[in-house]
């Protein structure tokens, strides 16, 4: 049986070389889906939606750049804004493979992006928006505590589960995951941390923190849900 194809959506940077415009990805997301059994394939910056998604059994929106507030926020919250380009592309696949009915795993900008495909809403600033909660850009060895919702496909995914820890490095989120998902994970102050499709209809799930970068057992159970999807689909 041949390993399921797994696109990992390139990320575009202006900044990392002055005057170049760099599509790259983090080793770490292939690491992840191969070690769970899937075959990584990166999708070009270029190509259609269509005819990137037509080879493939899973989509991975990874991590990226911020999204910018559609009215004035005040000068004192940084944003480090992805590209217009890439938000484009990126909504691109993501309608594309719901269409397919594509097994979708997003990642931190990756679960706001799929939260804005269904006509959800987004948080700009964590702690601008929601006041006091516990702030949710930590060391990369530190973790904090999320809810899981009983039931969920989230809960499953942890044998399951109605808590577990995770890493943190994001200072948005999503405020509302859109009609067809549903929140699934919540940090402590309200703050969700996963969206999902119900059960019973096509995988798809959003998880606010990085699993890549969690230990292998941690990884290998979401991104094996990934994979495991796929093998499904594709009989």
């Amino acid at each position: 049986m041949r390993a399921p194809r797994v696109g990992i959506a390139l990320t575009l940077d202006a900044q990392l070389r002055a005057g170049r415009r760099t599509w790259f990805a983090d080793a770490a997301y292939a690491a992840a889906v191969e070690a769970a059994g899937g075959a990584a394939q990166h999708v070009a910056a270029g190509e259609d939606a269509d005819a990137a998604l037509a080879p493939l059994d899973a989509l991975v929106i990874p991590g990226g750049d911020d999204f910018l507030p559609p009215a004035p926020y005040p000068p004192s919250v940084a944003f480090r804004a992805a590209p217009p380009e890439q938000i484009a592309r990126d909504l691109a696949l993501v309608r594309a493979a719901l269409a397919r009915e594509l097994p979708l795993l997003g990642i931190c900008y990756g679960m706001q992006l799929l939260a804005l495909a269904g006509g959800g809403t987004l948080v700009y600033d964590i702690a601008h928006e929601l006041g006091a909660v516990p702030p949710h850009r930590l060391p990369a060895d530190a973790r904090h505590a999320l809810a899981l919702a009983p039931g969920s496909r989230l809960a499953q995914i942890f044998g399951g589960a109605l808590e577990i820890a995770v890493n943190s490095r994001h200072h948005q989120g999503v405020a509302s995951p859109g009609a067809k998902l549903r929140a699934s994970a919540h940090a402590e102050g309200g703050v969700i941390e996963a969206i999902e499709s119900p059960p019973g209809t096509p995988f798809v799930l959003g998880v606010q923190w990085h699993p890549e970068d969690m230990d292998g057992e941690h990884a290998a159970r979401v991104y094996g849900a990934l994979i495991a999807a796929a093998r499904s689909r594709s009989g």
